[in-house]
């Protein structure tokens, strides 16, 4: 397993390398340029329209859509991918994050509401859109290719990467650390691994509850994300706001350390100060690999939640989405970051050495104090939901993908599920690194095609901004 770890990291260098991060951070950028700061200055009309009723084509309402959109992205990324980017990266993974995020919201107001611009409407009623249609018809029909290739992306991103076995893995790992912590009962050893029965026990009940709701569809994958999106991330935001408060005094050393590790700077030997390029090359590419992975701006993965939205007004419901990567990452995130991070600036802190969920809990055990028992069993709780969704959101995304793949041959879209549900099943077997370099993998080969449209319809997007805010003068 080292070997293959090995070479999937080689694979994750080159597909995030330099020109990957560009290529986002320039796409975030003349986004926000050309669309003169929207992520800025509609920000409090973004937030106000979540809730608005929806009037014209489609099928979901803007409110569904969003927390379908935010099943797919507050999972696993928010609670153990900031634990492995601050792992890999230093704290400084966070600040990268942050910058993502920012350029990111942009992005993703973009690439949804070019979505609903170039969605389709099927015979049947149901619609179908995403960054295959906006590549092909906002682009012409010479970049169809274009198109095929980030669809083939999102099959593979789902069924391998950020939609199953991160998730399941992530899921399994908390449900191990509150049942049996010192993985005490083996049920059985796999390529010299040892997997407990807490693990077998919580991968089957996750995927059998799984199946149950993608055998279902959209419908039921949108009402299920509408119940338990916004409960389960109410209760998170409690508990980082409990951990924010109780630290108060060490926020700002907090702050301090991630900025110092983000531009490289570091203690030396004798008590100077160093600043080494290695450093800055890791955080960036950790933190926004993970920002990606957390908030998908830029993925292509959110507009294929909003393309069937019943509205008539794309830019409406692009400016609903966009407030998804601030609550993903700019929120959620942030505080998984700073309860880390508050935690390793104290040498008492025992917990330096771990990983993924493990680092998160015992950072959040020891900046709350106590025995840690209560912590690790909300933790859980909330992981187990928040990538039971992503697990959901993932499967309508990478569907979608493949029913464009397929010119709208449902036989195979229901294979794919089974598919699908058998890659959950089987995800709690996978190392973390593993299962996490996959995702980042798949996700950079997503972006990437993504982004170039994003680029070259930038001035398409902003045309259209324009257009609707000179019709409704009052939102202005």
């Amino acid at each position: 397993m080292e070997k293959f770890d090995a070479i999937l990291g080689q694979i994750d260098d080159v597909v995030w390398g330099l020109p990957t991060i560009i290529l986002i951070l320039l796409t975030g950028l003349i986004l926000t340029l050309r669309l003169r700061g929207i992520q800025f200055t509609k920000l409090g009309r973004a937030f106000k329209s979540i809730f608005k009723k929806n009037e014209g084509h489609g099928e979901l309402s803007g409110f569904s859509a969003l927390c379908t959109a935010l099943s797919a992205t507050i999972g696993t990324g928010n609670i153990v991918g900031v634990a492995t980017a601050i792992a890999a990266g230093g704290p400084g993974a966070l600040f990268w994050m942050w910058v993502a995020a920012i350029l990111g919201t942009a992005t993703k107001y973009a690439e949804c509401m070019l979505a609903i611009k170039y969605r389709e409407v099927k015979e049947d009623g149901h619609v179908l859109g995403g960054p295959f249609y906006t590549i092909e018809k906002g682009m012409g029909k010479s970049w169809k290719w274009l198109a095929v290739l980030f669809a083939i992306f999102g099959v593979l991103a789902g069924l391998l990467g950020i939609g199953t076995m991160t998730q399941i893995n992530g899921i399994t790992s908390a449900v191990n650390m509150a049942f049996d912590p010192d993985s005490s009962n083996i049920a059985f050893t796999l390529f010299g691994n040892k997997y407990t029965w807490a693990t077998v026990i919580g991968g089957a009940v996750v995927t059998a509850c799984a199946a149950l709701v993608i055998l279902g569809g959209l419908k039921r994958i949108s009402k299920v994300a509408e119940k338990v999106v916004p409960a389960m991330a109410i209760i998170y935001v409690f508990l980082g706001l409990s951990v924010l408060i109780m630290n108060a005094t060490h926020i700002p050393a907090a702050f301090a350390l991630i900025f110092k590790s983000a531009f490289g700077w570091k203690a030396a030997a004798g008590g100077a100060i160093g600043w080494t390029i290695k450093q800055v090359t890791e955080s960036m590419q950790k933190g926004i690999a993970r920002g990606i992975f957390s908030n998908e701006a830029g993925l292509g993965s959110a507009p294929i939640a909003a393309a069937p939205v019943q509205t008539n007004e794309p830019v409406e419901q692009g400016l609903v989405n966009m407030t998804g990567t601030v609550i993903d990452t700019l929120i959620v995130c942030t505080m998984t970051g700073l309860a880390i991070v508050i935690a390793l600036c104290n040498p008492a802190f025992e917990g330096a050495g771990k990983k993924g969920v493990e680092l998160t809990a015992a950072a959040l055990s020891f900046d709350l104090g106590g025995d840690g028992i209560s912590v690790q069993f909300l933790l859980m709780l909330c992981l187990a939901f928040f990538a039971f969704t992503t697990i959901l959101g993932w499967d309508y995304y990478s569907e979608k993908c493949l029913e464009y793949l397929a010119n709208g041959k449902m036989t195979l879209v229901f294979i794919y599920r089974l598919v699908y549900i058998a890659a959950v099943a089987i995800g709690p077997y996978f190392t973390v690194s593993a299962v996490f370099t996959i995702a980042d993998i798949t996700n950079g080969l997503m972006a990437i095609p993504n982004c170039i449209s994003l680029i070259v319809l930038s001035g398409i997007a902003a045309k259209s901004t324009k257009e609707y805010f000179n019709k409704y003068p009052k939102l202005q």
